[in-house]
């Protein structure tokens, strides 16, 4: 059976990371699929969160999972621990007395209750006495009728959520009306796109992913060119001694670094901690999912028999300007990227451009456009799943190195 899995970041007023809501889709359908208790326990739950594991997907955070009418009545949440789980009841759910019953037991069991695409009206008035959060789709309402569910909602204890943010402006506003929480995409679009210049230090970092990327590879001379970063070859090191690679006798060189990585994740791996110190005053999560693209489209490119390096800073370099809040066109001029990549990035179009809509896609769980550019690509389904999976613990094991050599 199919399942592919994404999560999408929640955030609070300090763009801080509160909670991931977790996206998976099976066959052929583009929602949670409709199944009875036994069927979702040893196929699509089992296989997808119980072997994955919530607390890999959704890094130690909470998970926002979305249960239909008949999931909550058969008890399917508490297939998950509570300490781990925010209950998020579809839009289509109606506060029927059994409705409210099951909800009223999974409250007193400990776990958290949110509305989903809320709409306010007194029919919901005791469901909204045990929930906790309320997600409403910041988009899709005016501004009137936003003031109006706030002023409405007051009297609840329970926290705003505004979901399909997509821009700073939208985010801004949100806040001011009392929002606590904040779903879209908003901290992955530039907030200034005219009369900034780079920074002394954000041009070195640009010059050396230019000269790191270069087609002349000399180890000496990349020795030297690392290694009179201190930041860079810290990082370096450690993320090579972490975890993630289980090594035995520890890496204490960059030469070695050079040996153990090759040429190729060599020059993406300071790519990758360039662009980091690039976006030092934008939110983690920002450096996070560029790096999951990168490793993500890496995977595909390894499978594919593709150029990796070049996937690899595809996702990589697919967000710099927001990191840089600069036109991606202006960026992409210091940056000795070959044509397809420029073409990519800047356009939006040609032959890559459908490796970034792949993952796009797949991280918004926008299925349907997801599955027109899988099979244009021809990657097959139990890959997926896998890429993700790594590229989420490469992302996870890289921000946890940290840049202690900094301080």
């Amino acid at each position: 059976m199919d399942v592919f899995v994404a999560r999408q970041p929640i955030f609070t007023k300090n763009k801080t990371i509160s909670a991931y809501e977790l996206l998976f889709r099976t066959g052929k359908t583009n929602h949670f699929p409709d199944i009875d208790g036994e069927t979702a326990t040893t196929s699509i739950l089992s296989s997808s969160f119980f072997t994955i594991g919530i607390e890999k997907i959704a890094a130690g955070k909470m998970a926002f999972i979305n249960f239909t009418e008949d999931l909550l009545l058969k008890g399917t949440p508490q297939l998950f621990p509570q300490e781990k789980l925010v209950v998020e009841i579809l839009e289509d759910v109606q506060p029927t007395p059994e409705i409210v019953e099951t909800c009223r037991q999974l409250k007193e069991m400990g776990y958290q209750l949110a509305l989903d695409d809320f709409v306010y009206s007194k029919n919901f008035d005791e469901l909204l006495t045990l929930s906790d959060i309320i997600k409403i789709d910041f988009r899709n309402t005016s501004s009137e009728k936003l003031e109006e569910m706030v002023d409405a909602l007051a009297k609840y204890e329970c926290q705003l959520l505004a979901e399909k943010v997509e821009t700073n402006e939208e985010f801004e506003q949100a806040v001011s009306l009392g929002f606590e929480y904040f779903q879209g995409y908003f901290f992955a679009k530039p907030e200034v796109l005219q009369n900034k210049d780079l920074s002394a230090s954000e041009m070195t970092l640009m010059q050396l992913i230019s000269q790191i990327n270069n087609e002349e590879f000399d180890v000496e001379k990349l020795e030297n060119l690392v290694t009179r970063d201190v930041s860079v070859s810290y990082k370096l090191l450690k993320y090579l001694n972490s975890s993630y690679f289980g090594r035995i006798q520890p890496l204490s060189s960059v030469r070695q670094a050079i040996s153990f990585l090759g040429e190729t994740q060599f020059k993406m791996f300071v790519s990758l901690v360039a662009t980091s110190k690039l976006a030092g005053n934008k939110p983690n999560e920002l450096v996070r999912l560029a790096i999951i693209r990168a490793h993500f489209l890496e995977g595909l490119a390894t499978e594919l028999q593709k150029d990796k390096n070049e996937l690899f800073l595809l996702g990589l370099f697919s967000l710099i300007d927001a990191m840089l809040d600069q036109k991606m066109e202006t960026i992409l001029r210091k940056l000795p990227l070959s044509d397809r990549l420029t073409t990519a990035l800047r356009d939006r179009d040609g032959e890559l451009f459908l490796f970034l809509r792949l993952v796009e896609t797949y991280e918004s769980g926008n299925w349907v456009a997801f599955r027109y550019a899988q099979k244009k690509i021809q990657i097959d389904n139990d890959k997926i799943i896998d890429f993700y999976l790594d590229a989420l613990a490469r992302a996870d094991s890289f921000e946890n190195t940290g840049d202690e050599s900094e301080d």
